[in-house]
């Protein structure tokens, strides 16, 4: 069977920097929804697609910490959300929509990991629930504007974790199964690949394309719940207690992990393509073992869960895109 993910020959690679990927690209006029845009690799998205001329609304849960971080960056603006409650993204989303403004970039940077058993309101698994089903309810509440765009993008921030797991549908919320944090993260991570493919189905009829990725492996407060023993085990720092850079082994600045993120968003070789995982600023092939972890794996690429995923969430949510 044929598969979309193959390399496409894009001219950046592990090492390049979102300054490069972001090079002569032009976003006056356009406007960009960033959820985890004030903090690690989302603002280093927000404040390169400022640079380039975009009016960006950054999402976030804490106010004044996203004005501290985002201050002096013109064209920015911060509104309240947590994706943990779907009371606060539809507000969000109908503040958005009410305007009457177009969304031509949908950047779903936000995510939590590997953390202690926790729930939202409606029961589900706090890892699953943050980074798939607020970002899906996300989607599904500001689908009027992205098909108002003419031509968005919808770019789902996964991770080189959704090796870990695949998705569980007998016990997505580990109500039978013992809580693993590990493998929570990893379905969540999974569950954002198959979202990008569900949606890019829908969306292309109406311009909108979806993507997914792995922006490689970097220190940031993603990794706030890990102990010094977890972060040792990764060998995510040297011997100065500093974080280890070799993007050839996916260890990168946060300026070479948001590369990929502006990439997917903005690069015209993604024209008329969608669906797709990428990782080093192109499209990723499937995992095969053959190239270490480079790769998207095979449950996270497969059109049918893409499928089934969507109608399980529609399920938890009640939201679909109308």
């Amino acid at each position: 069977m044929s598969t979309p993910q193959l390399p496409i020959g894009s001219p950046f690679g592990a090492a390049s920097t979102a300054r490069e990927v972001m090079a002569g690209v032009d976003l006056r006029g356009r406007c960009a929804v960033v959820t985890g845009g004030y903090s690690g690799l989302g603002q280093v998205t927000t404040v390169h697609l400022a640079q380039a001329g975009a009016r960006v609304i950054v999402p976030a849960r804490d106010i004044a910490r996203a004005h501290t971080a985002l201050a002096g960056l013109p064209g920015v603006e911060v509104l309240p959300m947590d994706l943990m409650s779907a009371d606060s993204v539809a507000a969000f989303s109908r503040q958005i929509v009410g305007r009457g403004d177009p969304v031509h970039l949908l950047i779903n940077s936000a995510g939590i990991m590997a953390t202690p058993l926790g729930r939202d309101a409606q029961g589900h698994e706090a890892q699953f629930a943050t980074n798939h089903l607020g970002h899906y309810r996300l989607a599904c509440g500001l689908w009027p504007a992205l098909r108002a765009a003419g031509g968005a993008r919808v770019v789902a921030v996964s991770s080189r974790g959704h090796q870990i797991a695949g998705i569980d549908f007998d016990d997505i919320d580990f109500q039978r199964r013992p809580y693993d944090k590990w493998v929570a993260y990893g379905q969540s991570k999974t569950a954002n690949a198959l979202f990008a493919m569900a949606l890019d189905v829908r969306g292309q009829a109406h311009g909108v394309r979806a993507f997914s990725l792995h922006p490689g492996q970097i220190l940031t407060d993603l990794a706030r719940h890990l102990s010094a023993e977890e972060i040792a085990a990764f060998d995510a720092m040297d011997a100065q207690g500093q974080p280890r850079i070799d993007p050839t082994k996916g260890m990168k600045t946060p300026e070479q992990g948001a590369a990929t993120s502006l990439w997917a968003a903005t690069s015209t070789l993604l024209d008329g393509r969608g669906g797709v995982y990428c990782e080093d600023c192109d499209i990723a092939p499937i995992h095969d073992g053959t190239q270490g972890r480079r790769g998207v794996a095979a449950w996270a690429a497969d059109p049918a869960l893409a499928e089934r995923l969507w109608q399980v969430s529609r399920t938890q949510t009640g939201l679909d895109l109308s």
